[in-house]
């Protein structure tokens, strides 16, 4: 007579992978390779436009309008890593929302300070932070669509049937 063993239990507290943990990855990866090409092509526009200066200010504002969006990425990531723990909520909503003020104030004080050097053609940095902008928005959502992910994810479903609990 063989008695059937209940199959253990996995550890409520183990490190599993969050289905959102790929589509950031893949976000971030396209918006750098697309932030690569919109620094240079900002440099390029703004060098035809206003020489030195101009390219110096493409370079900058595409870059400014890259990494900021990319910070909330970065810190959903890093929230996540704590996936699994008793205190999970508490310390991804303290590190994305810490994120979000961080990067807030950052933006405030990089657009103080890029607005008030003397080399910084406006016109330039200005268009070529809302090329950027606009591109990290095409990024999200063509990566956001490609993807594929399940209607219900990171949810463990019983493996021992009802009737034999």
């Amino acid at each position: 007579m063989t008695s059937r063993q209940p199959e253990p239990q996995s550890d409520p507290t183990a490190r599993r992978r969050i289905s959102s943990t790929p589509v950031l990855r893949a976000a971030l990866t396209w918006g750098g390779l697309i932030g690569v090409v919109l620094v240079a092509a900002s440099a390029g526009v703004g060098a035809l436009v206003a020489g030195g200066d101009g390219a110096l200010s493409g370079a900058v504002g595409a870059s400014v309008g890259i990494v900021f969006p990319a910070l909330t990425a970065v810190s959903i990531l890093v929230g996540n890593r704590w996936y699994g723990s008793p205190s999970y909520l508490q310390i991804f909503f303290g590190v994305v929302l810490g994120g979000w003020l961080l990067k807030f104030v950052l933006v405030i004080v990089a657009l103080m300070v890029l607005l008030n050097v003397e080399w910084m053609v406006t016109g330039v940095f200005f268009w070529a932070l809302v090329a950027a902008a606009i591109a990290s928005l095409v990024v999200d959502l063509i990566v956001m669509s490609r993807m594929r992910l399940p209607a219900v994810s990171d949810v463990e479903l019983p493996t021992v049937p009802p009737a034999e609990r």
